[in-house]
């Protein structure tokens, strides 16, 4: 049968909080029986949008992480409450409004913080998926609200079969956000490694000059050189090691993204002149100034 995913490309997200807004707008005063109470006006983001910072002055970037209700195959809600939550044939989990009245555990039970508590009327809330308005087919955009303002198109949602759905992960590089967590989300995220991993950058100079078309090749260091014989006695050499390479702008900048705590070896060839050096990544991305050939 055909399920709900939605896909959050992180690059594309400017923080602009429409899908934050629109979500307010749909649940703020409206009671939709059977999906959700009424949402309080302070308090609640079920849309949550999760700021990063990285790098230092002045190689900085941010990235913009919109979290919401996963709406998990293996649902730890559902595991811990299965009175409270359901999870439909088209992979939505809602949870059931009179079922979850009075029980703030539902609250703790989800990993992601995706479910809030409702003071007022004493009941646990979460996002929908606005299956209210996926029910209803007069609801023209057949998208929930946060999708359907999304300016950028950062949100995309996807009713597919799971087979064609894994092809996209794969075709797409979709990822889950805190896999660790085994949960199965329907919630895929793009260019996760934005949030997620660190980054490596420095401008070159020489002779104090931004120099453009310089080689920068970054090496783990617990790669290595590997051969394999290519015939009439020549082997093939290649340095495992090598991550990646990089030729520096017209500023003199490079950039390695995407990259896991550790140490690794940076060398810069520009101009005839060599420099390499030891760069260890520990909680933060680095931005390791000018490097002066």
């Amino acid at each position: 049968m055909k399920q709900w995913y939605l896909v959050i490309d992180v690059a594309l997200c400017h923080d602009c909080n429409n899908c934050f807004m629109a979500c307010k707008d749909e649940h703020v005063g409206n009671d939709w029986p059977g999906y959700t109470a009424p949402q309080p006006r302070h308090g609640h983001r079920w849309v949550d949008i999760l700021r990063k910072e990285r790098g230092q002055c002045p190689r900085v970037d941010v990235a913009y992480l919109p979290v919401l209700c996963q709406h998990c195959e293996q649902a730890p809600c559902q595991e811990a409450h299965p009175e409270a939550v359901v999870r439909r044939p088209d992979g939505l989990v809602l949870l059931d409004p009179e079922k979850a009245k009075g029980n703030r555990a539902l609250v703790d039970s989800c990993p992601y913080g995706a479910i809030w508590w409702n003071e007022e009327l004493q009941v646990a809330q979460k996002c929908t998926f606005c299956a209210h308005l996926l029910d209803d087919p007069s609801w023209t955009p057949g998208l929930p609200r946060c999708v359907h303002t999304c300016p950028t198109g950062a949100m995309q949602t996807y009713l597919v079969e799971p087979e064609e759905m894994e092809k996209r992960i794969q075709q797409e590089n979709l990822e889950a956000y805190r896999p660790e967590l085994g949960t199965k989300p329907h919630v895929l995220y793009k260019n996760l490694y934005r949030f997620t991993t660190h980054f490596i950058s420095a401008g070159v100079l020489v002779d104090g000059d931004c120099f453009e078309g310089a080689t920068v090749t970054l090496r783990s260091k617990e790669g290595g050189i590997v051969c394999t014989p290519a015939g009439a006695g020549v082997a093939n050499c290649q340095d495992t090691a090598v991550l990646a390479t990089r030729t520096t702008n017209c500023f003199g900048d490079f950039k390695f993204d995407g990259l896991k705590p550790g140490d690794y070896e940076l060398e810069v060839k520009a101009a005839g002149r060599t420099y390499s050096t030891t760069v260890t990544l520990k909680d933060e991305s680095l931005n390791l100034g000018f490097i002066n050939l």
